[in-house]
Order: structure tokens, then sequence, then C-alpha cells
């Protein structure tokens, strides 16, 4: 074994290991597949095994492939932590989605700003949807985002760094016609039969979609068939509004003009929101954004799970 393996070769290896497709691995390093698969078997050739199972069908890792996998990841972490001492501080606009402008990333947006000089800004963006957000900032036309890090595919987690931030109270967004609407709070059994607008088919927001269906599965709630991505407030407001949907949300939630906003109970269903950035990225706004996140999380216990039977899932509980 040598001592002196390439960072590169190891980048290539664990792109390969995280999508066990070789056309999506390349594409997420920005390389050709050629050359993506020509580091892959210069690899093999120091190591001395083969790492993969190719075929017309899929792509495996073998068991020496499962072995260095491990080994690969600590050494580009290390890789990356040096790179990062040494790298100068940004101080350059930092670009930051928030989603909407209330809820938790706002806040955390706008008393971040109150720390910081004004020659350091923070661009807000409006889109939401951290899968999306999360394709923007791999592609650098993005800085910072927030949304449910467990959501993301591997792959797309691999590059970014994430702090969690609130385990945000659902709720549910009714007609004010609707039987529940009068109603403090809903209980999650008497969304039975109901059918709920979660975003399905809008590209940018698969984690909040697969959230949804995560709550939803066996509880007899269906989900809103497939809709394009709404882009910007208005629009949604008017589509919901249109189409008669009623909405899974948050508790912290643009205003609708006769719908309303129920907390969603027995059990409180949570949807774990985190900062998330580019890894590697050093930048004063950064700093600020993480230190009022952790002072808010704080003193408004953002991260407890609050009293009496909640919901989580699984996949999001070590986050």
């Amino acid at each position: 074994m040598p001592r002196d393996i390439e960072p590169r070769l190891l980048r290539a290896f664990t792109a390969v290991a995280d999508e066990l497709h070789f056309t999506r691995a390349a594409a997420r390093l920005y390389v050709a597949q050629q050359a993506l698969s020509r580091d892959v078997r210069r690899l093999e050739r120091e190591v001395g095994a083969s790492l993969f199972v190719r075929t017309t069908r899929r792509v495996a890792l073998t068991a020496d492939g499962e072995r260095l996998l491990p080994y690969a990841r600590r050494v580009l972490a290390a890789h990356e932590a040096l790179a990062d001492a040494f790298r100068a501080a940004d101080d350059r606009p930092l670009l930051v989605d928030v989603g909407a402008p209330v809820g938790t990333a706002h806040r955390v947006l706008e008393v971040a700003r109150e720390r910081l000089p004004d020659s350091c800004e923070l661009v807000a963006r409006f889109h939401g949807g951290l899968a999306g957000a999360a394709r923007e900032i791999a592609a650098g036309r993005l800085d910072v985002s927030f949304g449910r890090y467990a959501g993301l595919e591997p792959g797309a987690r691999a590059d970014l760094a994430q702090q969690p931030v609130r385990l945000e109270p659902m709720a549910v967004l009714l007609d004010a016609g609707h039987p529940l609407a009068g109603r403090v709070a809903v209980p999650l059994g008497a969304l039975a039969g109901e059918t709920l607008y979660a975003a399905a088919g809008n590209p940018r927001t698969t984690e909040w979609t697969d959230l949804a269906a995560r709550l939803f599965a066996g509880r007899g709630v269906a989900m809103a068939a497939p809709f394009p991505e709404i882009d910007g407030e208005r629009e949604f407001v008017r589509m919901v509004r249109k189409r008669g949907w009623s909405v899974l949300a948050s508790t912290e939630f643009i205003e609708v003009p006769g719908m309303v906003l129920r907390l969603v109970v027995d059990p409180v269903p949570l949807s774990p929101v985190s900062l998330v950035w580019r890894r590697g990225l050093r930048h004063p706004g950064l700093d600020a954004l993480r230190a009022t996140a952790r002072a808010l999380a704080t003193e408004g216990r953002w991260l407890t799970v609050p009293a009496g039977p909640a919901w989580l899932p699984e996949e999001d509980e070590g986050v």
C-alpha cells in the first residue's frame, strides 16, 4: 500500500461509493466520466485490490471497497480540515436562502445581521427547499440554507456541513370553514381521511415531502397529487386558495387569507431544521449565523423535544 495516495483518487472512490453510479459521481465532482473511471482504476492498482463490482446494470462495493471507505473518508476530512485552517476568510456578500420572510431561518438571519458591521452583508434568498438549495450550494451559486438535513441524499450531504437549529412543531393550514378549523389544536388521528398538500412534485423540496410521507404512513392521511413547483409567496397563496388545499406546515408560516393554522398534536410531529453550508466555507457572516442559531436555540429551547407524545423520524434523531 503506497503512503502517498492522492486525495483526488480518494474523492473519486468515495463519490462512486456514495452514488453507486459512475455517471452521477462524475457529475457531482464536475469531471468527465472517463477521467473518474481512470482515477478509480489507478486507486485500485495502488491499493492492490478491486474496489467495485461493475456490471451493465449496477455498481457495488467489494469487501475491500467496504474496508477502504471509512479510511478514505477520514483522510479526506483531515485534508479538508487542513485546507480550512489556512484558507483565508471570505469577505464577499454571503448568500443565504431562508425560504420565506417568516419562521426559524428568517429569525436567525435577522438577529445575525444585528451582530455584524455594515461591511459584512448577508443577502437573503426566498426560494425554499433544502434539496434545491444543496444543488445550488454545490454549484457555488448559494452559500447557506436551512432545512431537514437527514432528508438529503447521501451524495448531496457529502460536501455539506450542518448545525442543528430547531425541532419545529408541525401544523396544518385549513380553510376557515373546515370542520377541524374550530379546534385550538388538531389531533393527528383526526386528519385520517384528509388529503394534505406537502409539496409533492417540487424537486426543490423533496426532503419535506419525504418527511410528510413518513408522517402520513399508516395513519390514513393522503398526500395531495404532485404539482409543479410554486415559486413565490403570492403564487402559493393563490394556488392554495384556488385548489382548496389543506397544507402540512410548521407553526410559523405565512398568512393565507381565509385560512387558519392549527398545531398538530397527539403526537406533535417535529420538523428538524439545520443550518447548512458548503464544507470548508469561511466567512464572518457564517460565523454570525452559527453563533446566532446556537444562542436562539438555547434561549428558546429549540432543540428540546416538547413534553407529551412527539414524533420524529428515526433517520433524524442522530442529526
